[in-house]
Order: structure tokens, then C-alpha cells, then sequence
């Protein structure tokens, strides 16, 4: 799409007057109007009012690019004004605005009036350019300079390359930069081109990372980094800045960016910029930056998740002690007693309308932050939709972590492949189109084709395999099947040990339900007691999340404990597997039986020789803290 064909002849004012920003902008909306892309003038010009209340669209060096999104636009088009004497804009340099350009887009047009705010502002920066506009004689003349401008610059921007910066040359000076706003468009790009322009005009090396709206782009490297005499971060929005420990870092509005670059650069070859401090940074080698990567990205997903595991787990915790309260469970049928949690409105409110609705977002949330930790806001999306691919089929919380860490490696993969292929001119349709359109076709067809039916196989194993030990050898029995609810905390072994549970009580044989019961309540409630018992061996975060785990783990909400095991699997899931093994184990050497599916703490009216069943519970729970205690090592916080 090219910005001629969103601007019509008669939506141009070349010889415009107006008072006050309040005229100026009531102006040029009904210059919008004129060209019929706009059904309700009113709607419109509330939205781009409340737009200039967030900020100022005025850019400075004259340029203003007010603009609106709502339901009373029927298509996207753009209104252009000269005001030969200039209006009093509130514009970033404080100077008055003699050129406008006004963009309308429908409110279900996605990022449209993004893809050309992003180029016009690109284009606005060449000086050269804003005169002809200002000068042109006639609404044709004023398009075909539009028109030139346009098709230099795709052509420019398909022949532009950055290349990765690997030595600075004799004498001279590498200043890198970063740029952001919180849209990700105007400010970004206009910012990016001022300090690249002024760093080429001194003769300087130069590299400018820009975060917009289509992700990261031009990332500056740990290479780079070291080699720069200093970066500068013209950002209103947050940008990573623990990889710029010991360098001399300038933070400032991104509006410095675009109106003071050559104060910017000069400050950092001059030298006088403090060297920025972080107490959290690491060096790290290059033989254990891969596993750091994916550890990085892993905890960024755990760390959104969590709120939706406490908040959900405890809510279904709640139902299952109103329905405790309400019920005498002897007295329940077998179909009441698999709905226990439900069979009160309170409860069912709790447990299936809010908590449960809550927890089900837990691995969508896990597979889309981790994908987006690895390919940016293009790879939220992608990441969602294989997680919630893997919550409703068979592969759970490994299927997710498989979802993320798939769905961000195929974003990045189609990243490199449109910056080969698709020209710069269409970079805006990139973030909205492509990538979420193939990345979901490619993440839905590997989740269904291949990973939901090697775990559907694993599970049928699982079962056949459970079933050949039922009444063999019961304590055996009681240390497979508690130790599998530890294992994966929702996937498939998790699953398959607990369905065998459910079904074995339909067969009459109660005490394998116990075991498995007993099983995933351990990990829960391990890690709660070693948070308490051990806290250097745990982040301030989990200390404080850690006790939460008590009620969940009391509850039978063996996924309070995934956050934990997905930071540090090698020590806590062996710990709690082995605790949950120990309670398995004990449980059918007590004889302790369960005719619920679920529940917890509340169905303990109907087990068995309730008494040992706690004994073991607390034997399994001590167990996996005191392991979690020897085996996790000290945080460094």
C-alpha cells in the first residue's frame, strides 16, 4: 500500500489559516470527511483528540502527524495541510507546525494507520522533501512529490543492509544507539534515522537498534557492544539494558533522539556519560550462553505464569472446602463424587467459572511469554496458540514448553526469512500478517502432527504398562504410580497415572486412587516447606510464592509446583519424584484407600486409615524438602 493511494486530491489544503491547535486539527478532520472515508466526523474527531492526550503528535522541525483509529472510519485515508504562518502545536521542539498529515483507520483494521505512520515519519525526516511539500504549487504537484519520495525511499530500504559491526576503523568512533516508543512506530524510526544521519555526517561508525512494533530489529551485539564508546538509549518505553553493564549509557526521552542527535553522539565521543551500573548482570562465557539463553527465556514464561497458577489454584482449592463443608462425601454417588468441587453453586462459581477458567490459561500464558522472550512481541501469538493447542490435547506442560520454545525458534526463522524476501516497504504488514499467519499454521500443524500423537502414544503405553503391575506387587505399584504424579505436573505420565487411579476405583480397587492422590500432593507441599526451611536456595520471588503451595499441594493442585521444577528441573523434579514415591509407597503399605477422584485434604473423611495417609503425606513432604535442601544450590541474588 503506498501513501498516495490513502490520500485524495480534495483531502489536501495547501494554503491553510488556523487559530489554535483545537482549529487546526477540527480543520483538517473535515478535510478527512471531504474524501468519504469517514462515516461519523464527530467519533473521529474525539478519537484524535484523545490520542493528542496521551501525547503530542507534533515532532518538531514544523511536522505534526495527528491521528485516529475508531468505528466511525469506514477506511483507511490520509488528509494533508499546510498552514503557511504556522499554529501553536505543543510540538516536542516547541515550535510552531505548518505541515500535517492526518491518518484515519477503520477499528478493525489492525496496525494499518501504524504501517503508514511508520513511513511517513521515516520520510518527514528528510528536510529536503518537507520543503517541496511546503512549496508545491497544486494538490497534483503535492502527491507526485509524495509519490517520488516514496519509491526512492523502497528502493533505498530494499538496497540498505546493516551489517554487523566487528572492528571500529583507525580513529574512528562506534556509537551505537537504541530507540524506542510505546507505539513503536513514529517516534522509533524518526529517532533512528536523526542519530544515524548525524553519526554519518561526523564520519562516525554507527548501528541503531530500533524496537518497534514489529519486534526488535538490528540487534546490537555483545560484540558491538564491547566495542562502542558508548550507547545511547533514546527510549519512552523499556528497553534491556543489563547488557549494557559497564559501558557509558545516555537514557533520554526518544524526542531527544529526533531533535538533539548531535548532542547526543557528541556527549558519548567527548566521554562524558556516567557508566551504567547493574547489580544483576553476569558474564557470561560462550560455553554456557546457549543454556543461559534458554534458561532466560524458560523463567520468562514461568515468571507470567505463576500469577495464574496461585490465583486459579487457590480459587479451586476453595470450591473443594465449600463442597467439603456441604457434603457428607460417604453419601455422594459416584458421579457426585467425580464433581466434587462443583456441586454447590458457590463452588462451582469458584472452581469452573473463575479458577478454572484462570488455571486453563496457565500454559498458553508459559508457551507465549517463552516464545516471546525468544522472538519478541511477534512471538507472543504463536506461542499462545501451541500452548493452548497442548492444555487441550494430550501433551500438557511438556507439550507447552516443546510449544514456546518451537513457536519463538519458527518466528525467528520467518523474521530472517521476510527481511530476505518480502521488501521494506511491507515491514508493517509483517508483524500483523505474516507472521502470526504462518507462525500459528506451522506451530497447530507440528502440535497435532506430530507432537499430540507421540504423546497420545506415550500415554497408552503408560496405561497398558500400569495396568500389567495392578496387584502384583502393590507397593511397587504405590511407588510408580505417586512417583509419575511428580514427574511432569500435568503431562502425560502426571496423566496417565492419575486416570488409571480414576478408573481403578470404578474396578473397586481403592487404594491405588490413595496412592496417587498422596503423590501429587507431595511436590506442592515440598516445595512450600523447603522455601521456609532453606531460603538461600531460592529467589526472594519463590520465598515468597512458596507457601501459597501448602494450600495447593493440601488441595491435590499438584501444578503449583511447576514454576519451580520448569526453573530448576534437574534438582527439584528428582526431589519431589523421589518424596512422592516415599508417600506412594506408604500409602499402600498402610492400606489406605480413596473412593474420590479428587480433593485433598477434603475427601480425607472418606480414606482409609486417614490417620497413616497423613503420616505418609508428611513422610513424602519431608522427604522432598530436605532433598531439595542438599541438592539446589545457593542463589546468588
Amino acid at each position: 500500500m503506498k501513501i498516495t493511494d490513502l490520500l485524495a486530491k480534495k483531502s489536501i489544503e495547501l494554503s491553510g489559516k488556523a487559530e489554535n491547535k483545537e482549529d487546526v486539527l477540527k480543520q483538517i478532520v473535515d478535510l478527512m470527511d471531504a474524501s468519504g472515508k469517514i462515516s461519523d466526523k464527530k467519533l473521529y474527531l474525539e478519537a484524535v483528540q484523545a490520542r493528542e492526550e496521551e501525547g503530542t503528535t507534533g515532532v518538531g522541525q514544523g511536522i505534526a502527524i495527528p491521528h485516529g483509529r475508531c468505528s466511525g472510519v469506514k477506511e483507511a485515508g490520509l488528509a494533508a495541510m499546510v498552514v503557511k504562518d504556522g499554529v501553536e502545536y505543543n510540538a516536542l521542539d516547541g515550535k510552531p507546525v505548518d505541515l500535517l498529515f492526518l491518518i484515519a483507520a477503520p477499528e478493525n483494521s489492525g496496525n494499518v494507520h501504524l504501517e503508514i505512520l511508520s513511513k511517513l515519519a521515516t520520510m518527514l525526516m528528510d528536510d529536503k522533501f518537507v520543503a517541496d511539500l511546503k512549496n508545491a504549487g497544486s494538490p497534483e504537484e503535492f502527491l507526485n512529490i509524495i509519490d517520488n519520495a516514496e519509491s526512492e525511499k523502497d528502493k533505498a530500504n530494499e538496497e540498505k543492509k546493516v551489517e554487523p559491526v566487528t572492528e571500529v576503523l583507525s580513529g574512528n568512533h562506534l556509537v551505537l544507539a537504541v530507540t524506542a516508543c510505546p507505539t513503536g512506530i513514529a517516534h522509533t524510526y524518526m529517532a533512528a534515522e536523526a542519530i544515524e544521519k548525524a553519526a554519518k555526517a561526523k564520519g562516525y561508525q554507527i548501528k541503531v537498534e530500533t524496537r518497534g512494533s514489529g519486534g526488535a530489529k538490528n540487534v546490537l551485539s555483545e560484540k558491538e557492544i564491547d566495542l562502542a564508546d558508548g550507547i545511547i538509549v533514546a527510549a519512552d518505553t523499556n528497553v534491556p539494558m543489563d547488557r549494557f553493564d559497564g559501558k557509558k549509557v545516555i537514557e533520554c526521552q526518544v524526542s531527544k533522539g529526533i531533535n538533539k542527535p548531535d548532542e547526543l553522539i557528541e556527549q558519548i565521543v567527548n566521554g562524558d556519560v556516567p557508566v551504567y551500573k547493574t547489580t544483576n548482570v553476569k558474564k557470561e562465557t560462550a560455553q554456557n550462553n546457549g543454556g543461559h539463553q534458554i534458561y532466560k527465556h524458560l523463567m520468562n514464561g514461568v515468571s507470567h505464569m505463576l500469577p495464574f497458577v496461585v490465583g486459579g489454584g487457590i480459587l479451586i482449592a476453595l470450591a473443594f472446602l465449600i463442597d467439603g463443608l456441604a457434603f457428607d462425601i460417604n453419601s455422594l454417588s459416584a458421579e457426585q463424587r467425580a464433581n466434587f468441587g462443583s456441586l454447590t453453586p458457590l463452588a462451582s462459581l469458584l472452581k469452573g467459572q473463575i479458577g478454572g477458567v484462570a488455571f486453563g490459561f496457565m500454559l498458553p500464558v508459559l508457551a507465549g511469554f517463552i516464545a516471546m522472550s525468544i522472538a519478541d512481541r511477534p512471538g507472543l501469538a504463536v506461542g499462545f496458540v501451541g500452548g493452548a493447542i497442548a492444555a487441550s490435547g494430550k501433551s500438557g506442560f511438556l507439550g507447552a514448553l516443546a510449544a514456546g520454545f518451537l513457536a519463538g525458534y519458527l518466528v525467528n526463522l520467518l523474521k530472517k526469512l521476510s527481511d530476505r524476501y518480502v521488501p521494506e516497504s511491507l515491514d508493517g504488514i509483517k508483524p500483523v500478517l505474516i507472521y502470526p499467519l504462518v507462525g500459528m499454521l506451522l506451530i497447530g500443524l507440528a502440535m497435532i502432527y506430530a507432537i499430540e500423537p507421540i504423546v497420545g502414544a506415550l500415554n497408552t503405553w503408560l496405561n497398558n504398562a500400569l495396568g500389567s503391575l495392578s496387584g502384583a506387587n502393590s507397593i511397587l505399584l504405590g511407588i510408580i504410580v505417586a512417583g509419575m504424579m511428580a514427574i511432569d505436573m500435568g503431562g502425560p505420565f502426571n496423566k496417565a497415572a492419575y486416570v488409571f487411579g480414576v478408573a481403578s476405583i470404578a474396578a473397586g480397587n481403592y487404594n491405588i486412587m490413595a496412592a496417587v492422590m498422596i503423590g501429587g500432593m507431595v511436590p506442592p507441599c515440598a516445595i512450600a516447606l523447603a522455601t521456609i526451611l532453606f531460603k538461600k536456595k531460592f529467589t526472594e520471588s519463590e520465598r515468597r510464592s512458596g507457601p501459597t503451595n501448602f494450600i495447593m499441594g493440601l488441595s491435590f493442585i499438584t501444578e503449583g509446583a511447576i514454576p519451580f521444577a520448569a526453573a530448576d528441573p534437574l534438582h527439584v523434579l528428582p526431589s519431589c519424584i523421589a518424596g512422592s514415591a516415599l508417600a506412594g509407597a506408604l500409602s499402600m503399605a498402610f492400606g489406605c484407600t480413596l473412593m474420590a477422584p479428587h480433593g485433598g485434604i477434603f475427601v480425607f473423611p472418606v480414606v482409609g486409615n486417614a490417620l497413616m495417609y497423613v503420616v505418609a503425606l508428611v513422610a513424602g513432604t519431608v522427604l522432598g524438602a530436605v532433598l531439595l535442601g542438599v541438592l539446589k544450590k545457593d542463589v546468588n541474588e
